[in-house]
Order: structure tokens, then C-alpha cells, then sequence
């Protein structure tokens, strides 16, 4: 078995026990948890010493995906972000499906479609959308590579993943925005 393999192994075992893992995304490293499990997510705000005053991103591998999660998307969204080069968090009126602590206080989700092999690997197997929020404590820089994720984080979550943790390019955080009615407002 390979070590990307591995990795998925063990990453996959933590989320369906309701674990968190340490994980490379399509933008900066993150902390992710099954978003459907409710102690779960509670976990990761509690990580990141974190109230739960917004949402919190989750992944997803299709949007297929996003049709089970949501409640009536705009499909032009989905012509929209092909033509996008950075990786885009789309807030999402009426989530459905996942942890309440996931949702914004309006009912809104924001959902990232993922292309990185890693996630898109993980999500296709765990079949379930997956929490991505950056790997810090709250109020602190984000991490841009994996050296710079605080020993805190690494020391609370049950895994973390060996594939990327040698790079040394400075990733940056996804842009963000809210779809309604085929208008873009980038919040990020």
C-alpha cells in the first residue's frame, strides 16, 4: 500500500469514528472532521478555541454533491466557477444534511468543490462532506504550508497526514463568495 494510500486509510477510519484529522486542501492546510457528525464539528471548534458564531467551510468532490446538500442552488453557479482559477467557497442558500454548527445562523452553507487528488480522493470515498477550516487557533495567522501549523493543533487531532507536509510553498486561503439570484458579493 502506498503512503498516499495510507493516508487516505487512516484518514477515513478517524472520520467515521467522529475524529479529527490534520489534512492538505486545495489551499491551505486544514482541520476536518465528518460534517454530518455534530460532536464532531463541536471538536474542531473547540481545537481551534473557537465559538460558533459563522459556519464552517465544508468539502466536496461533485456537484452532485452540492444538489444533496443544499436546497434549490442556482446551477449557474456551476458555469461560474469553471471559470475560476483560485479555489472558491461558494455560500450556498438552505444547507441541508450536515451539523447544525456547520451552518451559517441564516441557513446558509459554504461549500468548496475540490480538484486537489487528496481531497478529492477522500471525499469520493467517504461519500459525505467533509469540514475544512484552517489549521489555527482562533484569532491566529492562518498556517500557509505545514511547518506552520501550531504544535496545539497537531498535538489535538487523532491524525495527521504525511502526503505535502514537505512543501514549502505558501498557500493561500480560497476566495468566498455568496450566490444568490446569479449575483456575486465576494466576501473574501
Amino acid at each position: 500500500m502506498s503512503a498516499f494510500e495510507k493516508d487516505i486509510e487512516a484518514c477515513l477510519q478517524v472520520l467515521h469514528s467522529g475524529g479529527v484529522i490534520l489534512y492538505p486542501t486545495d489551499t491551505i492546510w486544514g482541520l476536518g472532521c465528518d460534517a454530518t457528525n455534530s460532536d464532531a464539528v463541536a471538536k474542531v471548534l473547540r481545537i481551534k478555541d473557537r465559538d460558533n458564531d459563522k459556519g464552517i467551510i465544508v468539502l466536496l468532490a461533485t456537484e452532485r454533491d452540492v444538489l444533496q446538500y443544499t436546497a434549490n442552488p442556482d446551477l449557474e453557479v456551476f458555469d461560474f466557477l469553471k471559470t475560476t482559477t483560485k479555489p472558491t467557497t461558494v455560500i450556498y442558500e438552505h444547507g441541508l444534511g450536515v451539523a447544525d454548527k456547520v451552518l451559517n445562523e441564516d441557513g446558509t452553507i459554504a461549500i468548496r468543490l475540490v480538484q486537489e487528488d487528496f481531497c478529492r480522493h477522500l471525499l469520493k470515498r467517504f461519500k459525505k462532506p467533509v469540514v475544512s477550516t484552517s489549521a489555527n487557533i482562533h484569532g491566529q495567522p492562518s498556517p500557509h504550508n505545514f511547518q506552520q501549523v501550531d504544535m496545539i493543533i497537531k498535538n489535538n487531532v487523532e491524525y495527521i497526514v504525511q502526503f505535502r507536509q514537505d512543501e514549502s510553498e505558501l498557500f493561500e486561503p480560497s476566495s468566498i463568495i455568496r450566490w444568490k439570484n446569479g449575483q456575486i458579493d465576494v466576501i473574501r
